[in-house]
């Protein structure tokens, strides 16, 4: 007794392979991306790359379907019965009339003139009002002192770690439903679990201290961050919120190289403390929705949000010029 296969016509696993692809490279190699790089966001595939990719594939399939008059009759099988009304009349017809209308729409959104206002001129990092008092300012979260990692590592030691208040009442939670060795388990970093077990064995390096005290401190930015700066300025700080389409001006985009990795950080910590209304009048004051965070946020929880912001773009602030 034999068993009959399952065999796909040749017409339709050309489709299907056709759109498997374009899956794969639109979908597929984002998520990749982000499982291979643990970045926050996937790497798209550039609209170039992706129009290479499709263009090979279609040749390929071409040359397979070209392969023999075999290959050639069964792949035209489907179209010759669709296009005789096999299928019923009304599918052809309906497919023949939408056909042309999709590419006539098509064609007609690649060339129509498009009508836009004119881009206004605007400074996006004016300096006219910006006190010098802040331009040699540092983050004090991004190198703890002697004296703070001391502390940080006898709080560690005696497991009793604070946390900001926005986020200790989770932690709190997340200890009594899993009641962790550590608090600091808390924050799955690997120089936080190296502190971690240089804590269990007795002995700690003062440079794995620091580590982990920083990683606590971008943990509370990223926490912070979370809470007020991602509706607009979005998960991967590329200005791409779900709230970002809703503004005149888009956000910042923090991933881009002419943003904040080319001002010092003096400058983001006064930005970021008056927002959009300590804005001088050639940036456009009212086109900006930036709040005044010195208003809702304290200096020390402004500072971690920037700390965060810098960690998540991978980017690092200008060296004043005066060092």
């Amino acid at each position: 007794m034999t068993t009959a296969k399952f065999k796909v016509n040749r017409f339709w696993s050309i489709v299907l392979t056709f759109i498997v692809v374009y899956a794969l490279i639109k979908w597929g190699i984002p998520a990749a991306s982000r499982s291979i790089t643990a970045l926050p966001f996937p790497l798209s595939v550039p609209g170039t790359l992706m129009f290479i990719y499709m263009m090979l594939t279609l040749v390929a399939l071409f040359l397979l379907v070209t392969f023999s008059d075999e290959y050639m009759a069964e792949f035209l099988g489907p179209v010759k019965k669709f296009l005789a009304g096999g299928y019923g009349k009304i599918p052809r017809l309906l497919v023949l009339v939408a056909v042309p209308l999709i590419a006539g729409w098509q064609v007609y959104e690649l060339t129509v003139p498009k009508v836009e206002l004119p881009s206004s001129l605007r400074i996006q990092h004016p300096s006219s009002n910006f006190p010098k008092t802040f331009e040699a300012l540092k983050n004090p979260f991004a190198n703890p002192t002697t004296d703070e990692v001391q502390a940080f590592l006898e709080q560690a030691e005696a497991n009793e770690v604070s946390f900001i208040p926005q986020v200790q009442a989770d932690i709190d939670a997340w200890m009594d439903m899993t009641e962790p060795e550590h608090v600091l388990s808390f924050i799955p970093t690997k120089p936080m679990q190296k502190f971690l077990d240089q804590l269990d064995a007795g002995s700690v390096d003062d440079e794995i201290a620091k580590s982990a005290l920083i990683e606590k401190h971008l943990f509370e930015g990223r926490a912070l961050y979370a809470m007020n700066c991602r509706p607009c300025h979005g998960d991967s700080v590329a200005g791409d919120g779900p709230m970002a389409d809703g503004f005149k001006l888009r956000p910042i985009n923090f991933t881009d190289n002419g943003t904040i990795e080319t001002i010092v950080e003096g400058y983001t910590f006064w930005r970021v403390t008056n927002g959009g209304p300590g804005l001088p009048v050639e940036a456009t004051p009212w086109d900006s929705a930036m709040p005044e965070w010195k208003l809702n946020l304290t200096e020390e929880e402004r500072w971690k949000i920037i700390l965060a912001e810098y960690d998540l773009a991978q980017k690092t602030p200008r060296i004043p010029e005066t060092h």
